[in-house]
């Protein structure tokens, strides 16, 4: 049985492509289009889904969409009434969008599928499956676990901000609720807009700067925007925020308590930014604790699966982790609107048509989540040839030792092999790496070729089995989900003139034997690498590891 999973219209469209309940093939649009969190249908990554099996869509039994429009019409509607008369420019703004284009989109959906073929049969072809579902189903149906409490976090779906499931062979049942405007996720982009970043894609910013502030405005946020209870539930006092019915995340309130309007964009970031992110990410690892703790405690089940946009929090997935309210915990690696896509595949492939799950007994079932397309040896030499590139051919022992011997010798390198990755994160198939020992090599790529932010951090990828000799963790992290401490006889003490520094001075201080790799606070958000999933990744990390030890053993 083939199912084909589809998100769309909002943020990361992706298709993800299922068969007999493993996964074929998942991308998200914005690979093809070159269009960061391209929200179009996602035509290109269906025709490479089906390409990938070398398949029609005629030979899909179900089409599986991740969300349903209606409910979140009706939400929409509920929310501007119980506002009412406040937030009328915004509803103007959107209802006619809405009519024209999203409360049907189930005639939409027809219409481009029938692109692709039109004898598709989308009236018994086409299910919707409700957004926390599949993201919930996205986490739990690949996870290496029989059974496992399951929560997603997000920013809202149709209404579910925050949810609780329980999975268990393959069953998965929806037991709890968070609802809009009640969102952890959207209290964390109301920082994020009001920090200067850009929402629904700047998230991730907050959390990198946040170790260069201290989580001084912590206690006013638990004060004034929200109330959390002991288990983690919570609510936030809309008085503080415009996003219910205004163009902006945040309110002339919101400025007053924070002592300013927002920062534009374009403003240098100062210590009062860094110690706002400090806080917003200080309050969300508060709340996700005491909602796995209180879980733990309720149902007893030792697994946990995480997804939802603010799964990809890694720094409170590693908090989670060291927790130790549960024995083990694992994280969609395209926990987001992405991810969606491929569980509303397994949706209907397990609850819809009631088929069983099966585990490998080895790993998880995202295959290390090397989903993507991949060009073969003659296309890629046709195409370097077409741009005029200057280029040798190598065997594949020499492509790994001259890779390793360059990155000794402080050089960055484009690391293009395999298929490409599902989700947000570059994980050893479309890579820019380099050699973590290097002071100046985090710099270096920031500003002279990702041209970013100096402040942001890059990741260490290192061998499974090597993990704990590093790094204060000794579990699978394949998806650079959990970031963890480097162990203490890898850090270097800082000196007193170096502990006086603030905010971005803090940037250029090594603090370990990889200062590349190494934020201000000491962690790392770290990539295991499993040969079973990405054999040259792993023996070209296996080489530059013995380059490092005999340069170790000459010094």
């Amino acid at each position: 049985m083939r199912i084909l999973g589809v998100s769309a219209f909002y943020h990361d469209s992706a298709a993800a492509l299922i068969e007999d309940g493993t996964v074929v093939a998942a991308a998200q649009e914005e690979r093809f289009t070159r269009k960061k969190h391209d929200d179009r249908f996602p035509e290109n990554a269906i025709q490479y889904c089906l390409d990938e099996a070398g398949i029609e869509l005629n030979d899909i039994d179900f089409v599986a969409f991740y969300d349903k429009p209606f409910l979140k019409f009706e939400r929409l509607l509920e929310t501007y009434l119980a506002f009412a008369p406040i937030g009328f420019r915004s509803f103007k703004m959107a209802i006619p969008v809405w009519l024209k284009e999203k409360l049907f989109q189930k005639d939409l959906l027809r219409k481009k599928f029938q692109a692709f073929d039109d004898t598709f049969d989308w009236q018994n072809k086409l299910l919707f499956s409700e957004h926390h579902q599949s993201h919930a189903a996205s986490a739990f149906f690949p996870s290496p676990y029989e059974e496992a409490i399951v929560l997603t976090m997000d920013g809202v779906g149709e209404w579910a901000t925050t949810s609780v499931a329980v999975g268990r062979g393959r069953e998965l049942n929806m037991v709890r609720e968070i609802h809009f405007p009640h969102s952890l996720g959207l209290l964390y982009s109301a920082f994020t807009y009001y920090t200067g970043f850009k929402v629904n894609s700047g998230e991730y910013k907050v959390m990198g700067l946040a170790p260069y502030g201290e989580p001084v405005y912590k206690d006013l946020i638990l004060e004034k925007l929200m109330d959390v209870k002991e288990d983690g539930s919570f609510r936030l006092d809309q008085q503080y925020f415009n996003y219910c019915t205004g163009l902006t995340m945040t309110n002339a309130k919101f400025d007053a308590l924070f002592g300013g309007p927002p920062r534009k964009a374009e403003e240098m970031l100062t210590q009062k930014h860094m110690d706002l992110a400090a806080s917003v990410q200080a309050v969300t690892e508060e709340v996700v604790l005491r909602l796995t703790r209180s879980l733990a405690d309720e149902y007893g089940i030792s697994n946990l699966c995480l997804a939802g946009g603010v799964a990809l929090n890694c720094v409170a997935n590693g908090k989670v982790l060291r927790d130790k309210a549960f024995e083990n915990v694992w994280v969609q690696p395209a926990a987001g609107d992405a991810g969606g896509a491929l569980g509303a595949a397994l949706n209907a492939y397990h609850l819809y048509q009631q088929q069983p799950r099966k585990l490998n007994g080895i790993m998880d079932g995202m295959k290390g989540s090397y989903l993507g397309p991949e060009l073969p040896q003659a296309e890629i030499e046709e195409r370097l040839a077409a741009a005029g590139a200057k280029f040798s051919v190598l065997g594949e022992d020499e492509v790994v030792g001259a890779t390793a011997d360059a990155m000794a010798d402080g050089k960055a390198v484009g690391w293009y092999q395999g298929r490409m990755e599902f989700g947000p994160r570059a994980l050893g198939g479309r890579s820019i790496i380099a050699d973590p020992r290097s002071p100046e090599m985090q710099k270096t790529l920031n500003l002279r070729v990702k041209y970013r932010e100096s402040f942001r951090p890059f990741a260490p990828s290192v061998l499974r089995e090597d993990v704990a000799d590093w790094f204060e963790i000794d579990s699978d992290s394949p998806y650079m989900l959990m970031v963890a401490p480097v162990v203490e006889k890898r850090r270097r003490e800082m000196t007193d003139a170096e502990k006086a520094l603030f905010g971005i001075e803090k940037l250029n201080v090594p603090r370990s034997d990889i200062p590349a790799v190494t934020h201000v606070d000491y962690s790392a958000r770290i990539q295991t690498v499993h040969k079973e999933t990405n054999p040259r990744y792993h023996a070209l990390i296996s080489a530059f590891k013995l380059d490092y030890k005999n340069a170790f053993e000459l010094d």
